[in-house]
Order: C-alpha cells, then structure tokens, then sequence
C-alpha cells in the first residue's frame, strides 16, 4: 500500500487534489486527525494484504490541533517503520492569490476570526503547517494554475509516478509573470537573443520549426543548453542519491513563450533518454 499525505493551505487547491486522486482510484480520507494517521494507515494495509491493493491518500490542513502538526515527522517515521510506502504532497500559493480566491469565492478561512482578519490567519497558518511543508517529497504552486491545470499536475505528477524512477519536471515560464515557487532549479535565459523581436516569429513558440531554426543558429544558445545540462547532469544524481522523489527545474525568459520553452524541450528529450521518469510544463503556453 502507498499512503500518500496532502496538505496545504486553504485555498490552494487541496479539496481540488483529493478529487483527482479519488478519480484515480485512490482511497481518499480528508481532514483526518495526525493522531489517528498511524493506526488508519496500519488498519488499511492489514485489510489490503487479503485483497486487491488500492492506495490511499489522507488530507491534513490546518485545522488540526497544533499540537498534532508539530508531531507530525514522528507519526510518519512510525508509519515507514512499518514498511508503508508514503509520499507528502503540499499545495501552496502566493497571499494575493489566496486573498483573491477567499474574496471571490466568499469562503471563509479556517482559522478566521473576530480578532484574527484574513491576511494575518494565511500567515498563522504558513507557520502551523510549516512542519508539513518542511518535510514535503512535492510541492505545488497553484498561483497561476485552474482547476483543470491542477487536476492535471496530480495525474502527471503523483499518480503516473513510476517509484523506481525519480519524476523530473522541466518547465518553461516568464519573469514578467513571477518565477515559480515551487521550482527545484531555476535558470534565467533572458540574456540569449529573442526570437520576440522578429515581427514574423513573435506569434510562434519555442515548439515551432520557425523559433527552434533561429535558436539554433546562435552560438549563446547552444553555449548555454550545453552549460545547463552538465550541471543538471551532476547535480540530479545527487538529489536521487538523497532519495527524492521529485524534482522541479524551471527555465525562465521574458514572456515565457520563445526561449525557454526551446530549451526545456531540448533539456527534457536529452534526459527523458536516461532512467529519469521526466514531465514538461509550459507555464505561459496555453495547454
């Protein structure tokens, strides 16, 4: 059995990841309390040894006692003692976000009171489920992602994961739109010449013939692709070495659109031919 943990911060979209996985054929519970974890997670893989394995996914948020969040490593070491595979997923996104996700939706925040407004209860609870958070094998940032997008990211990401192969995500984004928060690596591309300045390129990507011709003939270019893959080609090894699961490498140019989006193509063929399970993202293009 593989117990799989969501958590995150109200109104980044954890409602929204459980669904997904439910769809996906996982077992799901939300808002289970920390100190029941163990013995849910011990019943569960007792009543599965005598049929067909289903893995489970539980929700944990802030509503927990504190208490129980702080003790949160010690519950999961329990659980792995017992040979449970487990994974820790942790949505989360930027405060203007979750400000404008509770305004719009006329949610009410969890942890909201008459004496805590709604600004100051997304700041207690960052630090409530920081133990969470610290020990996460993925985090998601849902700033900039719909339900769709999301629901998307967890077949990609958590249910399509091979467990002897580490998931390498390759994603392509603008810095004028804010660099992810969620990113692993991230190198900035905008120093190489751009495709955007061409009138007859603007309107393509960097998956066109038209932009990958006029990448290809610029010396920086390759010099950079090339300087990007010996890092990434020592320093992977290391995080699979550490036993992560997941890994997120971000390449960023100006709008997202041209530059970046060649390289992660380029980067994510060259590596998808070794062992690594690798995924691309193409943050700014539409999907």
């Amino acid at each position: 059995m593989k117990l799989l943990v969501v958590s995150g911060l109200s109104g980044s979209g954890k409602s929204i990841a459980l669904q997904a996985l439910e769809d996906m054929n996982y077992f799901c519970v939300d808002n289970l309390p920390i100190s029941l974890l163990l013995e849910f997670s011990v019943q569960m893989a007792a009543r599965q040894s005598t049929r067909e394995m289903v893995d489970v996914a539980v929700g944990i948020d802030s509503r927990t006692a504190e208490e129980e969040l702080e003790g949160f490593r010690t519950v999961m070491e329990s659980i792995r003692r017992r040979d449970i595979e487990t994974e820790i997923v942790f949505l989360e996104a930027n405060d203007a976000v979750l400000l404008k996700r509770f305004s719009e939706t006329r949610r009410k925040h969890p942890l909201t009171r008459d004496s805590l407004p709604l600004a100051e209860a997304i700041t207690v609870e960052r630090r409530l489920l920081g133990p969470i958070a610290v020990d996460a094998d993925l985090h998601i940032d849902t700033s900039r992602s719909n339900v769709h997008q999301l629901r998307a990211l967890m077949r990609e990401r958590v249910a399509n994961h091979v467990v002897a192969a580490m998931s390498v995500q390759f994603m392509s984004f603008g810095f004028k739109h804010g660099a992810p928060e969620d990113a692993d690596f991230v190198f900035d591309v905008r120093c190489l010449p751009n495709p955007h300045w061409d009138p007859h390129l603007r309107l393509f990507s960097g998956r066109d013939q038209e932009v990958i011709d006029f990448l290809q003939d610029e010396d920086s270019v390759q010099s950079m692709y090339d300087d990007i893959r010996l890092f990434l080609e020592k320093w992977i090894i290391a995080f699979k070495a550490e036993n992560r699961s997941y890994i997120t490498i971000a390449l960023g140019c100006t709008g997202g659109q041209h530059r970046s989006v060649y390289l992660v193509e380029r980067l994510a063929d060259y590596f998808s031919q070794r062992d690594d399970q690798v995924l691309i993202r193409h943050r700014e293009l539409a999907p």
